[in-house]
């Protein structure tokens, strides 16, 4: 099914799109069930990552007749999104020489119900640990103190993401709100490291709590997904002992040192898709703490 799999994908590393296959094939039964049901966004690289690569939504044409999609209307058209709900299709991406799968935060046929709220902690510079690791756990204190639970993992890139699942009778608005109301919240408390501040220019070396994942149509990189960046780093659910110790960082994880990741430590998401969280009282009590 791997069409061309000697060819080269991360020059500095040699990983070619063969090895990127069996990643996926292997990493897939922990990754699929974050997949199911959702748009994907392709982040693909014919010629590697040394040359510049595109994001793909739209799969109108050229796709082959079992792949899942849900359309999506769009002005002046309709966007056709690939649905990863299997391992076949899973390969099918990758072997379009996508190395990110990017998704939406809603899952058909709800897709003006998101089920997960996504909070991207993108440091300015990446020298300072010490910081991003206190603003990753200041994120969670703040969700525990309205009564929710976080999870988080590696970007593979500078940052963390840091996932509230929320049950589907919340739409757009309300996760947005939530969002929003936890990034004010912090930025109030840590003016000195936080910032809502969407240009680089203006965010002065502070964290962006980037809420804008939040929204319709919008994505995140997929947990367990390959980064396309040298060295190959994933996209990993970690755990906050993990992350409040010290031991892991954003792009701990890699696609030759995730084998021996899963091998030895349980899945760190596993109780994620168990909760599906109302996010009403919690917007409440954000309010009550901005007052």
């Amino acid at each position: 099914m791997i069409t061309h799999p000697e060819k080269v994908l991360f020059p500095d590393d040699g990983i070619t799109k063969g090895e990127l296959a069996a990643y996926y094939e292997a990493i897939s039964p922990l990754m699929l069930p974050h997949l199911v049901g959702r748009p994907v966004t392709m982040e693909r690289y014919p010629s590697g990552i040394g040359e510049e690569g595109f994001m793909h939504k739209s799969v109108a044409k050229g796709f082959p007749a079992w792949l899942e999609r849900v359309d999506v209307p769009k002005k002046g058209g309709t966007v056709h999104y690939p649905l990863v709900n299997d391992l076949r299709s899973l390969l099918w991406i990758t072997n379009q020489n996508c190395i990110t799968a990017h998704l939406w935060t809603s899952r058909v046929p709800e897709l003006h119900q998101p089920d997960c709220c996504v909070i991207d902690l993108d440091p300015s510079e990446e020298e300072q640990p010490d910081v991003l690791r206190a603003a990753c756990l200041a994120v969670r204190d703040l969700v525990a103190e309205v009564g929710l639970t976080s999870w988080i993992k590696t970007s593979g890139s500078k940052g963390f993401h840091i996932f509230v699942p929320v049950d589907r009778t919340t739409g757009y608005g309300d996760v947005g709100q939530f969002s929003n109301l936890l990034a004010a919240i912090l930025m109030q408390r840590d003016p000195a490291h936080l910032t809502q501040e969407f240009a680089k220019v203006d965010r002065g070396g502070r964290i962006y709590l980037d809420t804008g994942r939040n929204g319709p149509g919008a994505t995140f990189a997929a947990a367990y997904a390959v980064r396309a960046k040298t060295g190959a780093p994933v996209s990993a659910p970690c755990t906050w002992d993990e992350v409040e110790g010290g031991s892991v960082r954003p792009r701990t994880f890699t696609l030759r040192t995730m084998a021996q990741r899963v091998a030895t430590v349980p899945d760190p998401w596993s109780g994620l898709l168990d909760h599906a969280y109302s996010l009403t009282d919690a917007i409440e009590r954000l309010k009550a703490m901005r007052s």
